[in-house]
């Protein structure tokens, strides 16, 4: 996936710092790396996946929350979903929408052969037609769908968060876009951090990890 074709980009964090950071985080399992290596076997593009130090950060706030019932919107190749179930107790769920018909194959694969699979419920379709349609409450959210959507998906998604609970969307920087967006997508994610900045329900910090991440605690 190119996000800007042709587009200057603000770079986030110093290369040198980020393979730095890296390194200093605990490496992924063998099945993530597995899946990595399938992943860019498959695709030409591999750059949707969460990447290391995201990864281990959701696993800490799963850890750290003791989250049981976790939501994620957009399932790629099943990197974040994998990595997330690691980190929950044998009694938690990771639920996960995706639409994109090869993105679900590849992902359903990793499922069905990952020690954690059995804790992975993917539903297939779109994310807009599919949150009002879950009843449940969720600990953590992990959003990283549509991003012309992000807005969309706040305003379904926190009446079905428990207090205390924490939603993680990515992308929010958008390679430093967003400071002054002019395509769609840059516009739409700048309007959505300023729209949760503004929400009083909630209290949150945007973090310029990896591709921007913005941590939003439902009071």
């Amino acid at each position: 996936m190119k996000k800007h074709r042709g587009k200057p980009i603000v770079p986030i964090t110093d290369p040198k710092i980020a393979k730095y950071s890296e390194e200093h985080t605990t490496p992924e399992s063998d099945q993530i790396k597995a899946l990595i290596k399938s992943s860019d076997e498959e695709l030409e593009y591999i750059d949707m996946l969460s990447g290391r130090v995201v990864g281990g950060l959701l696993k800490i706030l799963i850890k750290l929350s003791s989250a049981r019932k976790v939501l994620e919107i957009g399932t790629f190749t099943g990197y974040s979903a994998i990595t997330m179930a690691e980190a929950l107790p044998d009694d938690g769920e990771v639920i996960t929408l995706e639409m994109n018909l090869r993105y679900q194959k590849i992902a359903q694969k990793h499922f069905d052969g990952s020690d954690v699979g059995k804790k992975i419920k993917m539903i297939k379709g779109n994310a807009i037609d599919l949150i009002p349609e879950l009843d449940e409450t969720f600990d953590l959210v992990f959003l990283d769908g549509d991003k012309l959507r992000y807005s969309a998906y706040f305003d379904m998604l926190l009446p079905k968060m428990r207090s205390g609970g924490v939603i993680v969307a990515d992308n929010v920087l958008w390679d430093g876009t967003v400071l002054d967006p002019e395509d769609n997508k840059a516009k739409a994610i700048a309007e959505f951090n300023a729209k949760v900045l503004n929400d009083k329900r909630v209290e949150q910090v945007l973090l310029p990890v990896r591709d921007g991440l913005n941590l939003i605690l439902k009071k």
